[in-house]
């Protein structure tokens, strides 16, 4: 095999559309509102197609400046997003989610990336972004499910104390799947691509390891803040 990842033709690329215009086909067919997913598609070409070009410009650049605001646009966003299966007004909340996921997933990250990693320089792009980009998507997925299941339980009058642990419990289902599968049912992104790049399996398995200790505890930490900081604006609802 190749050292280095071969290049998809854009012509070979357009195949891998041919199934998913299948699925879209049934989802209209089986009138589940087919807009919302060719819109998810349309939306997800574009938006990596601009990042592509976006990062090879931000990787080639040597300014620590530069990586922070990049990090700093994804917290932001990630903190938006997350609040938008509460029904809480998100101004309400916005600093909570964004607190919990800059101490959750930020302490995270400065721990992987300088006593784990040790990059030199510290704000190296190459890494920070992707690894920035992975902690906080978690960060912000584990506090969406974790909120919402929060608000389900104190509706049906649960005690905060009982609801916050279902809600813990049910905000890490997903990344706990992932602990499980791992190696036996999945090989995880970052550890295919190591591989494709012509990188030893032996040490792709500890980038990965790396990775899915990074995405638990930020997951868990981000989720746990979050809980704790709503308590009192459910309980007003």
């Amino acid at each position: 095999m190749s050292g280095s990842v071969a290049t998809i033709p854009l012509l070979n690329l357009a195949i891998a559309f041919i199934p998913v215009i299948v699925v879209i086909v049934i989802i209209a067919r089986w009138q589940l509102g087919f807009k919302s997913s060719a819109y998810a598609v349309c939306r997800m070409l574009i938006q990596l197609l601009l990042i592509g070009y976006f990062l090879t410009y931000i990787f080639k650049s040597e300014s620590s400046l530069v990586v922070v605001a990049v990090l700093a646009i994804m917290l932001f966003s990630a903190s938006w997003i997350a609040l938008r299966t509460i029904s809480v007004p998100r101004k309400t909340l916005y600093m909570k989610s964004l607190i919990a996921i800059l101490l959750g997933g930020g302490t995270i990250l400065i721990l992987m990336s300088q006593a784990v990693l040790n990059l030199s320089p510290w704000y190296l792009p190459s890494y920070l972004i992707p690894l920035g980009g992975m902690i906080f998507a978690n960060s912000m997925n584990s506090i969406s499910l974790a909120g919402e299941r929060l608000e389900t339980e104190i509706n049906r009058e649960v005690p905060y104390a009982k609801a916050r642990s279902i809600a813990l419990q049910a905000s890490l289902i997903p990344i706990t799947n992932s602990l499980f599968a791992v190696g036996l049912v999945s090989l995880p992104g970052m550890m295919t691509g190591q591989i494709l790049s012509g990188i030893s399996p032996l040490i792709a398995a500890r980038y990965q390891i790396m990775v899915m200790c990074m995405i638990f505890s930020s997951a868990g930490l981000s989720a746990a803040l979050f809980l704790t900081l709503i308590k009192n604006d459910l309980k007003k609802q």
